[in-house]
């Protein structure tokens, strides 16, 4: 392993040797929302929760490293079957590693239902904490933040410049960014799955809030 990869590994303390196996299959694509960063801040999240709701250390970390393994665009009609896609090729690399049937399963249920897209309800604890972990770096100020971003990438616009506020229009998140807020991201806060997630999402939730109200000031 190159001494790049070394480092990147250590930032998964305490996993760092299992980071060292599935690093490389951890970010797929050019996605700069869904890149190895990204990865990072959820397993932070992840690791977060953790500690204070329990759970499979090793199980939740695979999970983390490997929830976007299979890259799909936002406007991708495959959007919804990511997490499954993914889910399936974490299986294959987790057992290439030698691990039990049960532990695979249970990584790949955490994958799949992590996705707001795949509507799959999490059965376990693992699961309900990736959920809750990656969906809170969409909300607070990295979740704007990669709002604008993918917006970009796709070519939205910011805002409609005559009604940004959708008073009298539908809310389009496919041709303004900050639309996205109230079709998805301001409903996010409600869905929380653990109690430390729901805590650490309240928080975030206002900063999202706070941050649009400064944003329609300027415009």
């Amino acid at each position: 392993m190159t001494g790049g990869a070394m480092f990147a590994a250590e930032a998964f303390s305490p996993h760092e040797t299992l980071a060292a196996a599935l690093i490389a299959h951890a970010a797929d694509g050019d996605d700069g929302s869904h890149d190895l960063a990204h990865i990072l801040r959820v397993f932070r999240n992840a690791m977060r929760i953790h500690a204070g709701e329990g759970g499979d250390g090793r199980v939740l970390a695979a999970s983390v490293l490997l929830h976007d393994c299979v890259a799909v665009e936002k406007n991708s009609p495959l959007r919804a079957k990511a997490s499954t896609l993914a889910a399936e090729k974490a299986s294959a690399i987790l057992a290439e590693l030698g691990w039990s049937e049960a532990d695979i399963e249970a990584a790949a249920h955490a994958i799949t239902a992590h996705s707001f897209s795949a509507g799959v309800a999490p059965q376990t604890l693992e699961a309900k904490i990736l959920q809750d972990a990656d969906r809170l770096d969409a909300i607070g100020m990295v979740g704007a933040a990669r709002c604008f971003y993918i917006a970009g990438r796709l070519g939205s616009g910011l805002y409609d410049p005559f009604d940004p506020a959708a008073a009298d229009r539908p809310l389009d998140d496919k041709r303004y960014a900050i639309d996205h807020f109230q079709t998805k991201l301001f409903k996010l806060a409600e869905g929380f799955q653990t109690e430390t997630g729901r805590r650490l999402a309240a928080a975030r939730d206002k900063s999202l809030r706070d941050f649009l109200s400064a944003f329609m000031d300027e415009i």
